[in-house]
């Protein structure tokens, strides 16, 4: 058992005895106002003015409200997981992640989920399986973001990315991929967590 420094040993409960802790109930914010900070086609920023449970008054916390998104794990006959590699500029970084996009009003998670995967790499499947929902950033964002598993997905189309996507397809064995989990080779935290949720799926465990 690890030894806890004496001057922080209160803030470990896990390793001392003797720490003890009261219940406390949670409870939800409530929303005094709510304005538009920043609007466009793109991109909402609202400020809320809220009150905290203890009564604390906050007049400038901001929370950007987005739509949701959907991704997909696309597993070909060949075991191959494809990926789609480019850039992002707001990490001003090149980028080896999942593929997938905004779910469009008036559209499914699972819709926009086929739909993304068609435009950005060219494959496809006859069925997608829901990995689940996922939190995308619960303190400052409102949207989601759905997962899918398409297994035994085909290259059936020439790729159509948008004007601001630069998309190279990229193959990778489901060995290849499992490695690169366990080497902390993947970064972008949707597609680790997609990732993950798929070999499970696929009674498969990575490492």
């Amino acid at each position: 058992m690890p030894t806890v420094p004496a001057a922080v040993s209160r803030v470990c409960a896990e390793y001392v005895s003797d720490l003890h802790t009261r219940a406390m109930p949670i409870r939800p914010w409530r929303l005094i106002r709510s304005e538009d900070a920043f609007r466009d086609r793109w991109y909402h920023l609202r400020r809320d003015t809220v009150e905290l449970p203890d009564g604390t008054l906050v007049d400038d916390y901001f929370v950007s409200e987005r739509a949701d998104i959907a991704q997909v794990v696309a597993l070909t006959p060949q075991r191959q997981v494809v990926f789609v590699r480019q850039y992002k500029h707001g990490i001003g970084e090149i980028t080896l992640e999942l593929p997938g996009g905004v779910v469009d009003a008036g559209e499914t998670p699972e819709a926009a989920a086929t739909r993304e995967l068609a435009e950005e790499t060219g494959y496809g499947a006859d069925a997608v399986e829901p990995l689940g929902a996922l939190v995308h950033d619960p303190p400052k964002t409102t949207n989601r973001l759905h997962g899918f598993l398409a297994r035994d997905a085909t290259l059936s189309q020439d790729p159509q990315p948008d004007v601001t996507e630069q998309i190279e397809v990229v193959l990778l064995p489901l060995a290849e991929v499992e490695r690169r989990l366990a080497e902390h080779e993947l970064d972008v935290a949707s597609t680790l967590a997609l990732l993950y949720r798929a070999l499970t799926a696929l009674n498969r465990r990575p490492g």
